[in-house]
């Protein structure tokens, strides 16, 4: 199965529609819930939702998801029904193949309990497809329409010094080149507040983008959140709360990040943990924030959000 851990979890629906062809006096008995076996809608309607369920018992590769909604309708025609499902969740991956085996599996109990009223060739289920999703990468982009430029400073008196290679920045610098920075500056420097402060007071009015990898923990040296916090105008709390909140569903360490983001002068600075996996967790799970809130600041159209 695909790994979805390293995904962030976000609202998703998925509505799935169907028809099944069937002779006018068979609608009837649908429509009067009374064929030979009981009532067929209703019978269907709870094949579907339990399909929907149980999608992962039945499609090997597909993930097991938290179901929070699923319900079957019918429209009824002179010689076809329109079977729709639609499915919600909370997760890393989305549900339109629930909503669609739930079609099919109501489809398919329709067809079983008119079998006995007609001929085998007067039944016919088609059109089993994907009307609608919401949510995930479809919904929430994670790379800019217009590419912007961005700055990348580690703190590591270790790396500074060539003692040992850099992981956590060029971590940070791939995910910013995935998602259509440009012209991104990196640079590595000690665990030194004054340098921080002069390369922040050299940039900020440069990149609308300043990462800083390292310095946002408890060690003596940590003094990262302490050197850039007081020069924050306008801080997004929000964005560092998703940040540890994804990372402590990965590790209980995520909980001793003391991350800041705000503005200083025109850029957003984020401070991200020095280590490899932290920098990447807390920067995967702010990012279609990041690239919300930049489209927004160039009057991009972009989608609104929650609904």
């Amino acid at each position: 199965m695909k790994n979805v851990g390293m995904k962030a979890e976000s609202y998703r629906t998925a509505v799935a529609t169907g028809i099944l062809y069937a002779p006018a006096h068979c609608i009837e008995l649908l429509r009067n819930g009374n064929t030979e076996k009981g009532d067929a809608l209703k019978t269907a309607r709870i094949a579907g939702i339990l399909a929907a369920k149980r999608t992962d018992e039945l499609i090997p590769l597909c993930h097991p998801l938290p179901i929070y909604r699923a319900d079957v309708e019918y429209e009824l025609f002179e010689q076809h029904v329109l079977i729709t499902a639609t499915v919600e969740t909370i997760g890393p991956t989305g549900v339109e193949m629930e909503a669609l085996t739930a079609v099919s599996l109501a489809g398919l109990t329709l067809y079983d309990m008119l079998k006995p009223h007609c001929e085998p060739e007067d039944l016919c289920l088609d059109q089993c497809k994907l009307a609608k999703k919401k949510g995930g990468k479809s919904h929430y982009t994670r790379a800019l329409k217009d590419a912007i430029p961005a700055s990348i400073i580690v703190l590591s008196d270790t790396v500074a010094a060539g003692k040992k290679p850099d992981t956590a920045g060029l971590n940070v610098l791939e995910i910013l080149q995935e998602a259509n920075f440009k012209e991104i500056a990196y640079q590595v420097i000690p665990d030194s507040p004054e340098q921080l402060l002069a390369l922040i007071e050299q940039q900020k009015k440069e990149y609308p983008l300043i990462l800083t990898v390292g310095g946002t923990g408890l060690g003596p040296k940590d003094l990262t959140v302490e050197t850039l916090q007081p020069l924050m105008k306008r801080e997004i709390p929000g964005l560092m709360e998703a940040s540890r909140s994804f990372g402590q569903k990965r590790t209980p360490y995520a909980a001793l990040s003391r991350g800041v983001a705000g503005y200083i002068d025109q850029s957003l600075v984020i401070t991200l943990p020095g280590s490899r996996q932290g920098a990447k967790e807390s920067l995967i799970a702010i990012q279609p924030a990041l690239i919300h809130l930049f489209d927004i600041q160039k009057n991009i159209p972009h989608a609104g959000g929650y609904q």
